[in-house]
């Protein structure tokens, strides 16, 4: 009898939901944090003095973690059972939440980041495996239904949460308020999860620690180069040796996990086009689903001048309307063929952010709103179609690897797509600034006329910087128009960020196309709803 079966004959037919509130528990905190933290991301940058370049590892270093570690899940459920697993990974959690309320340097909140992230990889996948273990096939999907909304409304839930926290107490807190949910779970777990199995007689998984070390050693040099480019200069020896270093990981990543006995990732999935197709997708969903939630946060609060709470309820419709739909786009997902939905929910979530891109100082809560609700409608009708198309496409021994080869690289498309989202930001910021500038010269007769009109308003009520320039302009009126300009060249960059992201978008559907295939007989389809989630 193995451990979760002796725990379902000890409490009986109420075990399986008994373990599904424990998982959830975990769950809702660790994807809460990866979007709560946004909301206060202007604050964290003001309170100590980060750049866009920096302050995006903090939704970055979470995902980036995140990622490397869900790899793991399974050696660690074998390694140290369900019970000491889960409460492992949310000590840790807990640990990098005290952490961020404590810190005192910027690169202290990103450690506390790191900590989560590497926690949260850990707890959701387990919290899939748990429910396929608990549950029998004919009631998984009713148990993935209520998983999912809980799944679903917790991003919702928190930038609202965290606004509120950083608006009446302090940016700190925001590390502080699923804290109690952790403690109830790890609460909970000691009764409900089961411990190891102490008596199998089956061989222990190894950890692949090569793999797992190249797979971290990939992550930071790529992301690190990616992010310090435009500091450091995209030509400097610091940033090359970073992505000489990141392909050389990479490829001794991919190398090893093509002849370790017990790869991390099983990358011979991937030879299947239609699942690697899938998998083009779901990178891009996954840059979508977190670039959008960092990239709305940061616009709304430095260009509308939004407080932390306004943009956490302009978040609150879009992720509610995500739990709505979920069950119907579910059950669209199993009547048409996946790659119809799977196109429709791209240019649906496409066109949200071209509109989005032409929005300004003075567009409208409820107008904002709107777009982003309909950005969610594209994501939600994207995401049951993407997971049953992508498994539909393998054989029924390889459905477990390529749900955790789906799952990865949905997360490493979030990580990527925050990083190259900020640095897109940051790059047009200057090109547009730099672009602002040149225009006001002696040539340009509206720019002249402005400089002369500034400069007798400031000369009529004095002049506090003293001397004049040698134009004949006092200081004061450049520092006015600087005060001016500067914000335009961010309102210009943010939209062309949500234009890049558009873009992808539309050219992620040339890859859904190819997931089109026959339809699958009724018992693969039942072998692909059993294989739900990675199994350990």
């Amino acid at each position: 009898m193995s451990p979760i079966e002796a725990q379902i004959a000890r409490f009986g037919p109420s075990y399986r939901w008994l373990a599904t509130g424990t998982v959830m528990l975990g769950t809702i905190a660790t994807t809460a944090t990866a979007t709560i933290v946004n909301i206060a991301m202007r604050d964290i940058a003001g309170a100590f003095g980060l750049g866009q370049d920096q302050v995006q590892w903090l939704s970055t270093a979470f995902l980036a973690s995140m990622t490397a570690t869900m790899l793991i899940t399974a050696w660690a459920l074998d390694r140290f059972g369900y019970r000491r697993a889960f409460v492992g990974a949310l000590s840790l959690f807990i640990a990098g939440s005290l952490l961020g309320f404590v810190s005192n340097s910027g690169a202290e909140v990103i450690l506390a980041r790191i900590l989560q992230g590497s926690a949260s990889g850990i707890i959701q996948p387990m919290a899939m495996v748990v429910l396929s273990q608990v549950f029998p096939p004919a009631q998984r999907g009713k148990a993935m239904g209520i998983y999912g909304v809980g799944v679903v409304l917790a991003p919702a839930l928190g930038p609202t949460v965290g606004g509120i926290m950083v608006d009446q107490y302090d940016w700190r807190f925001v590390f502080l308020v699923v804290v109690p949910f952790c403690v109830a779970g790890m609460a909970a777990s000691m009764f409900i999860l089961p411990d190891i199995d102490r008596n199998a007689s089956a061989p222990r998984r190894r950890f692949d620690g090569i793999g797992f070390l190249l797979l971290v050693c990939a992550l930071t040099t790529l992301l690190t180069g990616l992010s310090n480019g435009q500091r450091e200069g995209w030509d400097s020896f610091f940033i090359i040796g970073m992505f000489v270093a990141a392909i050389f990981s990479a490829a001794g990543f991919i190398i090893w996990e093509l002849v370790a006995p017990q790869p991390l990732l099983s990358l011979r999935v991937f030879t299947n086009m239609r699942f690697s197709a899938g998998c083009v997708v779901a990178f891009a969903l996954g840059a979508g689903i977190y670039g959008s939630t960092y990239i709305v946060p940061l616009f709304v609060q430095s260009i509308q001048g939004y407080t932390p709470t306004r943009s956490g309820l302009l978040l609150m419709p879009s992720g509610l309307m995500l739990g709505v739909l979920f069950p119907i786009a579910g059950m669209l997902s199993d009547r048409l063929p996946p790659h119809i939905p799977v196109i429709a929910g791209l240019a649906i979530f496409a066109l949200s952010c071209w509109l989005s891109g032409g929005a300004d100082v003075d567009t409208p809560f409820w107008t904002m709103a709107g777009w982003v609700v309909l950005g969610r409608v594209g994501l939600g009708v994207i995401m049951p179609a993407l997971n049953a198309g992508g498994l539909r496409a393998l054989p029924a021994d390889k459905l477990a690897q390529g749900s955790g080869s789906l799952n990865f690289v949905r997360q490493l498309g979030g990580a990527f797509g925050v990083n190259l989202l900020s640095v897109v930001i940051d790059r047009r910021s200057s090109f547009h600034g730099d672009a602002l500038a040149q225009a006001m010269t002696a040539s340009n007769a509206a720019a002249a006329e402005s400089i002369n009109r500034l400069a007798i308003i400031v000369g009529h009520w004095g002049n506090p910087f003293g001397s004049r320039l040698p134009q004949g302009v006092d200081p004061s009126s450049m520092a006015y128009l600087e005060s001016m300009l500067v914000p335009k060249a961010q309102l210009f960059a943010y939209q062309d960020g949500f234009f890049v992201v558009a873009i992808f978008f539309f050219l992620a559907i040339i890859p859904a196309w190819f997931m089109r295939g026959k339809p699958r007989s009724t018992v693969a389809a039942k072998s692909i709803a059993a294989a739900g989630a990675p199994k350990p």
